[in-house]
């Protein structure tokens, strides 16, 4: 029989992220600024809000402020539990959605065997987080979405629309590294990781920031094959 441990083990040692969590320390309140229009990150929460029954548990992987989807979701009546490699975003999550439970935390750490347990959830969204992650990762870091959800669960993904690995680009004042895919790659990952795309949207997306280039932003509402 097979070991989910095993199969879900993100390798040792992980790869150091821990300038990508200084970036978004720094950044701060300024993401939110930067990107003030966030009609496809709404859009999305609303159908989870509308797909669910009332006290459902999502998980917002990689949560930042908090601005929208925690507090979405939290008024809507979902219990909230928020992650996020940055402390300072995980911060501002707890100051503007009180109502949530937030964790400064890798997606690493929630797999099987993993530093932090939290459970099973019955959706989790996962906005532009992943692009935060070398290629090699997002398979793996998919799956372990996927062992997060409850059978038949809910999985709402944005990534910006991209060729690239893990390359390093200005953002808000600071450097970060950002991956992406096409996005007949990235339905071919997301279904490879065991997941019925139910809907595609995509949005192209001036950000206010001065330093960000304007992008295409895919937006795919999945569920979890049982």
């Amino acid at each position: 029989m097979s070991n989910p441990a095993e199969e879900l083990d993100h390798g040792t040692p992980r790869p150091d992220r821990t300038g990508q969590a200084e970036a978004f320390d720094a950044i701060g309140e300024r993401y939110d600024e930067a990107f003030p229009h966030k009609e496809g990150q709404l859009a999305a929460a609303e159908w989870l809000i509308g797909s669910l029954p009332a006290g459902s548990r999502v998980l917002d992987l990689g949560c930042g402020t908090g601005v929208p989807t925690g507090g979405q979701l939290a008024a809507a009546g979902v219990e909230v539990v928020g992650v996020d490699l940055s402390d300072g975003m995980v911060a501002l999550a707890r100051d503007n959605v009180p109502g949530g439970v937030f964790h400064q935390a890798d997606i690493a750490d929630l797999r099987p065997g993993g530093s932090l347990d939290l459970g099973r959830f019955d959706a989790v969204t996962a906005f532009f987080s992943l692009l935060m992650l070398p290629r090699s990762k997002i398979p793996l870091t998919l799956r372990t979405v996927r062992h997060l959800l409850v059978p038949e669960g809910l999985f709402a993904l944005s990534m910006v629309e991209a060729d690239v690995d893990d390359f390093e680009i200005p953002f808000i004042g600071r450097s970060i590294r950002v991956s992406g895919y096409l996005r007949d790659e990235l339905r071919e990952i997301v279904e490879t990781a065991g997941f019925e795309i139910i809907e595609e949207t995509s949005y192209t997306y001036a950000p206010a920031a001065a330093d960000v280039q304007p992008e295409v932003q895919i937006f795919l509402r999945c569920r979890r094959h049982a």
